[in-house]
Order: C-alpha cells, then structure tokens, then sequence
C-alpha cells in the first residue's frame, strides 16, 4: 500500500507552507461565532465523513474541509461584501476546484439563525459527492 505525501500535490495539504500552518493554528485558536457554531456540529462528522476546521491547503486555508469527500466549507461575514474580498473569495474559490475540491459557502447569518438547513445542504451535498465520486461540484 503506498500512502500519499499530505504535503504533495493530490495530499492532505498540497504543499502548504509552515506559514500556513501557523496562520490556520492561529485561526483556530479565534475563530467566529459562527465558526464556532458549525465547527460544534460538523467535529461529529457528517454521513460518517470527518471534517477538520481551519485547515490547509496549498496557499489557502479552508474555514472547514472534509478530505474524504475533497470538500471546502467556507463561512463569508460582512467582510465578504467588500468587492475585493469578492474578487479574491472567486479566484481561490476557482484554484480550490481547479485543484479537484468542491466548495460551497454559507453567510454567518444562515449558520445563526438556519443551522439545520445548512447542515442538510451539506449532508446533501457530501451524499452527492459520495454517489458522483466527482467532488468538481462548486456550489
């Protein structure tokens, strides 16, 4: 059985640096209300998927990812209005898929106020994956 380098491409972390790394710990240590909120229901896992929160990969980290079913969880405050946020949220969102990995995102106010239907759409979207065995779903 030959296991794959996390750092490689196709890895884990495909070739995050020991920034990244730094910076994910650090995330993790102050993450937001809402973070908080889906990182209490996703660290059970979903369909008996294992997500990890503020994890990294490449030059990114992921506010949450599942590795088995290749998919980014991204969480978007005010902050994501401003139109250069936008503008970066699309190209790493396009190098996140063009690197095999399906990402869906949610607004902070779906995960205070809907967090059944967040957590539906992403067991929904994991099952569809698993079904497709294509993570290249964006949402």
């Amino acid at each position: 059985m030959t296991l794959k380098n996390p750092y490689k491409q196709g890895g884990m972390f495909e070739g995050a640096t020991h920034f990244i790394f730094e910076n994910a710990k650090n995330l993790r240590k102050n993450m937001t209300d809402a973070e908080n909120i889906l990182w209490n229901h996703l660290r059970k896992g979903i369909n008996g998927f294992k997500f990890r929160r503020q994890h990294p990969i490449g030059i990114y980290i992921a506010d949450f990812f599942c590795y088995k079913a290749k998919l980014v969880i991204e969480l978007d405050g005010s902050v994501h209005n401003k139109e250069e946020v936008k503008i970066n949220d699309e190209v790493r969102q396009k190098d996140l898929q063009k690197w095999g990995y399906a990402v869906i995102r949610f607004k902070n106010e779906q995960v205070f106020i809907e967090i059944d239907d967040v957590l539906q759409s992403i067991s929904e979207i994991v099952n569809n994956i698993i079904k497709n065995k294509s993570p290249n779903i964006g949402v």
